[in-house]
């Protein structure tokens, strides 16, 4: 217990320093600092692929209570950047918990912080934009901590980071349908619903060419969510300009963006972001309302779609940010927000049904 009590710090880019107790890893960490407004789902946000190179901070303020539960990770291994929360939370209250949220930390080399104010530090991030950070001991001098900073380069390789390096399968009794899944950082509860709606699916790396997956077969391609920057991915961009209008097609969050600049729409970086489980978003063809689960720096340019071929079909209320796309010709949709609920409200998980439609269709009329 003395060492989850040992004193380190989180240094901003603006020059702020906030000082509190180490738990998790004891390294140091240099990394894009955003925020996160879930009241639950710390696990899922931990083990998300999609904060690679990340640091993030909790902005409900007790996190660890009911630990980890290894049945619910979004991948085998974390690659979150470091975690800043107000009071963690080490002995769970949970009969599932397999583990305390410091064990998977401290396994995964993740550094924590807790004892800060991480409301303030929200607002900042807020009023100022996502900006780079520094966990490290609380004794390390301010010039050197913010040299570091300012030397720190994002990373343009982050979706390769996460990607698997060889296929792999998700198999669910008596299939009715078969699915690729283009690996950028996928969450494993979107294989999990995939397999619910009677779907076996083959996970591929992000850089498998177009031959490749025709090669297996499938009903329907799937482009998944991950880290960073899309315009980074042009493997993926490449992959879905050959395939578009063959197969139907599918994407979340950044397979979202992916499939935007693939049929010649445009993005752009968000000073900090939407991530949370509290979005609310407009189904623009029905006029409802659906409480959405968020995780993404970059959004797609609603403005950009002439001659695309695409149209809006959802809106962000809080910001008016596009946030759904479809071509109905090419039997293609997709979402920037998280129907597979992990964390977060359930209100989208019809859109997998949608899909699930567009490959009895395709099958029918093959």
């Amino acid at each position: 217990m003395a060492e989850m009590r040992k004193e380190r710090m989180l240094v901003m880019e603006n020059g702020s320093v906030h000082k509190g107790y180490g738990f998790g890893a004891t390294c140091d960490a240099v990394c894009e600092l955003v925020f996160n407004t879930a009241m639950v789902g710390y696990q899922e946000v931990v083990t998300d692929p999609s904060y690679n190179a990340q640091t993030v901070v909790m902005t409900y303020p007790l996190i660890g209570n009911y630990g980890i539960t290894d049945d619910d990770n979004e991948t085998k291994v974390p690659t979150m950047g470091g975690l800043v929360v107000r009071e963690y939370c080490d002995r769970p209250s949970n009969f599932r918990y397999t583990k305390t949220l410091a064990e998977i930390l401290e396994e995964n080399n993740i550094p924590g912080i807790e004892g800060v104010d991480t409301r303030m530090i929200g607002r900042m991030i807020r009023n100022e934009g996502a900006q780079k950070s520094l966990i490290c001991d609380a004794d390390t001098p301010i010039k050197e901590a913010m040299a570091r900073i300012n030397a720190y380069e994002l990373p343009t390789d982050c979706v390769s980071r996460v990607s698997c390096k060889k296929k792999w399968y998700a198999r669910t009794p008596n299939p009715l349908y078969s699915v690729v899944a283009v690996d950028c950082g996928i969450k494993h509860n979107i294989i999990r619903k995939f397999n619910e709606f009677g779907c076996n699916v083959t996970v591929v790396p992000f850089d498998t060419p177009a031959e490749t997956i025709m090669g297996f077969k499938p009903d329907g391609l799937f482009i998944s969510n991950g880290p960073g920057n899309p315009e980074n991915v042009q493997p993926v961009i490449d992959t879905i300009r050959a395939l578009r209008g063959k197969l139907p097609m599918f994407g979340i969050c950044l397979g979202y963006q992916l499939i935007t600049l693939a049929c010649g729409g445009k993005t752009f970086k968000m000073k900090f972001g939407h991530r949370g489980g509290n979005h609310p978003v407009r189904d623009l063809a029905t006029g409802k309302v659906e409480i959405t689960s968020q995780n993404h720096s970059y959004a797609v340019d609603g403005d950009s779609f002439e001659g695309t071929g695409l149209v809006l079909t959802h809106q962000n209320l809080l910001d008016g940010t596009a946030e759904g796309i479809a071509c109905p010709e090419d039997r293609l949709f997709a979402v920037q927000y998280h129907p597979e609920s992990a964390p977060g409200p359930q209100d989208s998980v019809h859109l997998f049904k949608r899909f699930i439609d567009m490959l009895e269709e395709g099958k029918q009329n093959a």
